[in-house]
């Protein structure tokens, strides 16, 4: 199997404000074709250091990615410490210039000077247009391997990827292909999934499962590595069924799909509504799920009522269930849920209360403490939940709570 790395180039991506997300996507298209990804390199704006980065990365890998460092300006180095990485020189390219100077005046403007050194490209090397920006792409041979230079923006680099190198990585790649499927698990830990699943998929070895857990699900990766596409997915399709049936409702996507966009599909088919009403997340449930294009369908409405006046005003909840209860509680959940489906006139409504912290716990109702509440035309409902984490991954999970207890009140229903 054909070995890759990606060297992500910039000082900007060594900060705590951006990240490099250009490995991401590439590490797919990669391990689309049956390519194994060795390493992710982040290189700073370095010389010295970039220019032993790539020629490292050629000696041991056979196709080598970088991404960024091919703009105008001084700290752009990519496109000569490539070069020199090598043993290669950089060529004047007239025919990019006048390019260049075109799109320019299109734009209104002169191009500046400084732009003319867009117009060099590796010796020997593939030039690579970029008709969604100015820095040209290079991709060559070197010593027996596939050096490919890319500029830094998605919108730039993934076209270019996809029209002009894929079909050389897969050519390379000897017509390999891995075609993946993700199952998504909720209410299940990681051990107790995969001692349900193991006896299943040990039995195709020609998929490889890992099994991972996220902020607030288990995932389930599987990947099929084969000459035959037809004969990968159905080797996936068959095992991803028979995990599914294993789980039971636990499994809510067999194909990658996320919470909301399930919800949102069962809402849709059944044409059904929803209305949200929220304190603690702070109108993280109808951020996800309007998210979802097409989700005005069935995603009417939703409050946030952090306060208890707001609580009293907009949902109708009485001054006596938070005074006897308190705003953290099954019974204020549970109408806050009824209140909102009355007013939204809905067919379903959820609620979540809670104390995402850091402060605020109390013995008898820590950091943590989240109650779910749920109103359909039979009534109300509700479900007590202690999230470990920060205040971010406790209103992350009460929000996947909130929507899971939706999703498997609605496939119950249905089952009765």
């Amino acid at each position: 199997m054909l070995s890759a790395e990606i060297i992500a180039v910039g000082s900007e991506l060594l900060t705590p404000e951006r990240m490099d997300t250009n490995s991401l996507w590439f590490t797919q298209k990669l391990n689309e074709a049956g390519v194994e990804l060795k390493l992710k390199t982040i290189v700073g704006d370095d010389e010295e250091r970039l220019e032993e980065t790539i020629r490292d990365a050629i000696k041991r890998s056979d196709i080598v990615i970088t991404t960024g460092g091919l703009g105008p300006t001084e700290d752009d180095v990519t496109r000569q410490v490539s070069a020199r990485a090598i043993g290669r020189q950089l060529v004047y390219h007239a025919e990019l210039e006048t390019v260049l100077r075109e799109r320019f005046r299109r734009w209104g403007r002169e191009m500046p000077e400084i732009n003319k050194r867009q117009a060099y490209i590796i010796d020997q090397a593939e030039v690579l247009p970029n008709p969604n920006g100015s820095a040209a792409g290079m991709m060559t041979e070197a010593n027996g391997k596939l050096l490919v230079v890319l500029p830094g923006p998605p919108k730039e680099n993934q076209p270019m990827y996809e029209d002009l190198v894929a079909a050389k990585v897969r050519a390379m790649a000897g017509g390999v292909l891995v075609k993946r499927r993700l199952l998504r698990v909720s209410g299940i830990g990681e051990s107790a999934v995969d001692e349900r699943i193991a006896p299943i998929y040990k039995t195709y070895p020609s998929v490889q499962t890992s099994i991972l857990f996220s902020k607030s699900e288990i995932e389930v990766h599987l990947a099929a590595r084969s000459e035959n596409e037809e004969e990968a997915d159905n080797a996936l399709l068959e095992l991803a069924e028979k995990i599914a049936d294993a789980l039971g409702p636990a499994v809510f996507a067999t194909n990658g799909e996320t919470l909301e966009e399930v919800v949102g599909a069962m809402l849709k088919e059944r044409g059904k509504t929803l209305a949200v009403a929220e304190s603690c997340t702070g109108g993280l449930i109808g951020m996800r799920l309007t998210d979802v294009a097409g989700s005005s369908a069935y995603f009417l409405e939703g409050a946030v009522t952090y306060s208890n006046e707001a609580k009293i005003r907009a949902l109708g909840v009485s001054e006596e269930t938070l005074a006897q209860h308190g705003a953290v509680s099954a019974e204020t959940a549970e109408a806050m849920a009824r209140g909102m489906r009355e007013r939204a006139a809905s067919d379903y409504a959820i609620a979540v209360t809670g104390i995402a912290g850091p402060d605020g716990g109390t013995e008898e109702k820590p950091v943590g403490t989240v109650f779910i509440g749920y109103a359909d035309v039979d009534g109300t409902r509700s479900l007590r939940f202690t999230f470990p984490g920060d205040r971010y991954l406790i209103r992350w999970r009460s929000s996947q709570a909130a929507l899971d207890y939706l999703r498997r009140r609605i496939l119950k229903a249905e089952a009765a």
